[in-house]
C-alpha cells in the first residue's frame, strides 16, 4: 500500500527509545488504514516481525491477512484466553511487534475518550519477560491541503501497573495531549 501517495505529509512524532525488546503497540482503531499505518511505523522505527489480532469473522473474510501477521480473536468466547496467551507467547520474542486495539472496535478519532477491553491486562500481568509497551495515536487532517496529512504520535507507556484502568487513563491523557498538539499544526 502506497502511504505517501495517499497521505501528504506523513509526520511521525516519536518520543520513544529503541530498547531491543518485544513491542506491544497500543493504538486507537479509527479506520481500515490503521494496520497499514502501524506497519509503516514498524518499517521506519522498530523493524520487527509484525503481528496483529483481528476478529475471527473479519479474518475469514480477508483471509490474506493470515499471511501478513494476522491471527484471530473471537470476542465473548472461551477461546479468547487462548488468543491472549498466544499474544503473550509472541511477546516472548524480541524480534516481534504485536499490534493491539484495546477498545476492540473501530471508533471515530473525534471521540475524546476510549474504553478498553481487559485483554491488555491479561497479557501484560502474565508476562515473565520485559516488553516495551508503546502508545500510538493516529490523527488525519487536511488543513489547507488537497490530500489528508497523517500524524502518528508515539510514546512509551511509563508504568508498571498493568491494570486496564491505569493503561486506559494514561492512553486517554496521551490522546488528549496529541489532539492539542494537532491543533497547533493547523496554525
Amino acid at each position: 500500500m502506497k502511504m505517501k501517495g495517499n497521505f501528504k505529509p506523513i509526520k511521525i512524532i516519536n518520543d520513544i527509545d529503541e530498547k531491543n525488546l518485544p513491542v506491544l503497540l497500543v493504538t486507537n482503531h479509527n479506520s481500515w488504514w490503521d494496520g497499514f499505518w502501524v506497519q509503516y511505523i514498524n518499517i521506519q522505527i522498530f523493524k520487527r516481525k509484525f503481528h496483529f489480532m483481528m476478529l475471527e469473522e473479519q479474518l475469514r473474510k480477508f483471509w490474506f491477512f493470515n499471511y501478513t501477521g494476522g491471527f484471530s480473536v473471537r470476542k465473548n468466547s472461551k477461546s479468547i484466553i487462548e488468543t491472549l496467551d498466544y499474544t503473550r507467547q509472541l511477546l516472548t520474542n524480541k524480534n516481534n511487534l504485536v499490534l493491539m486495539y484495546p477498545q476492540g472496535e473501530i471508533q471515530s478519532m473525534h471521540e475524546p475518550v476510549f474504553k478498553f477491553e481487559r485483554g491488555i491486562e491479561h497479557i501484560l500481568r502474565k508476562m515473565e519477560n520485559p516488553v516495551q509497551v508503546v502508545f500510538m495515536v493516529s490523527l488525519v487532517d487536511y488543513f489547507s491541503n488537497p490530500n489528508p496529512g497523517l500524524f502518528l504520535y508515539l510514546k512509551e507507556f511509563d508504568g508498571m501497573d498493568f491494570k486496564t484502568e491505569t493503561i486506559l487513563l494514561k492512553f486517554n491523557k496521551f490522546y488528549a495531549d496529541c489532539v492539542e498538539k494537532q491543533k497547533l499544526e493547523a496554525k
